[in-house]
């Protein structure tokens, strides 16, 4: 591994990895840390270029940030973990699962999607319009070129095939918005691909687990007592 991931961790137990959306880091998960410390080991990463997590030298994709995971793990003696994924930290996770399924005890993926066009229009096409304005830009501002790389995550990145899921036998618990990002035709899609899954849709947007985080916990604490 090119780079040390930086990471939260608190409490004992069976070891809990958090895994935030694009562009955030592990501060997302500031209502899950505390919450399941008592129960779980939880480690909360930043990914590749996120948070204090440094950029290093390899490929800024979700290939290689399940990679930078499956490292993490072996560096700190992990064998298998239960992996809580958010938007492309759940993209992180099914990735890593579908290499590494041996290392996955159960998942949580929220808000995640297979494929780009599982994104609603109305939040995708700013995301492409800014996308091509960075890439514009990205030859005369660090800054740009930072920010083009970021969005490309969203408009070129995951490429999952549904069916490739089959193959996912963990207990999976699939999460999203009622007023999501991700259309819930997509988010269904994900659900019934798996062959071990349940499906929890709560309300709120896109960042149900840090809006609504009670409605959140109790779902995920549930599935993980299961």
């Amino acid at each position: 591994m090119d780079i040390k991931l930086n990471y939260i961790e608190q409490g004992q137990g069976q070891p809990l990895i958090l895994l935030h959306g694009n562009g955030e880091s592990n501060d997302y998960f500031e209502h899950q840390i505390p919450f399941f410390a008592g129960d779980y080991r939880v480690i909360a990463i930043d990914t590749r270029g996120h948070g204090k997590s440094p950029r290093g030298e390899k490929p800024f994709t979700i290939k290689q940030f399940a990679e930078d995971l499956h490292d993490f793990m072996d560096e700190k003696g992990i064998e298998k973990a239960i992996l809580l994924g958010f938007s492309d930290g759940g993209n992180i996770a099914l990735t890593f699962a579908l290499k590494y399924p041996e290392r996955v005890d159960k998942m949580i993926v929220d808000g995640a999607n297979l494929f780009p066009s599982g994104v609603k229009p109305l939040y995708q096409w700013p995301i492409e319009f800014g996308y091509r304005i960075a890439r514009l830009l990205a030859k005369k501002s660090e800054k740009a070129k930072q920010n083009a790389e970021m969005l490309g995550l969203m408009v070129n990145e995951p490429h999952i095939e549904p069916s490739e899921l089959a193959s996912l036998t963990m207990p999976v618990l699939v999460v999203a918005g009622n007023k999501d990002m991700i259309k819930e035709s997509h988010t269904r899609l994900i659900y019934k691909s798996l062959p071990n899954a349940q499906l929890a849709i709560l309300e709120g947007d896109h960042f149900v687990a840090n809006k609504n985080p009670d409605a959140f916990n109790k779902v995920v604490a549930d599935f993980l007592r299961k």
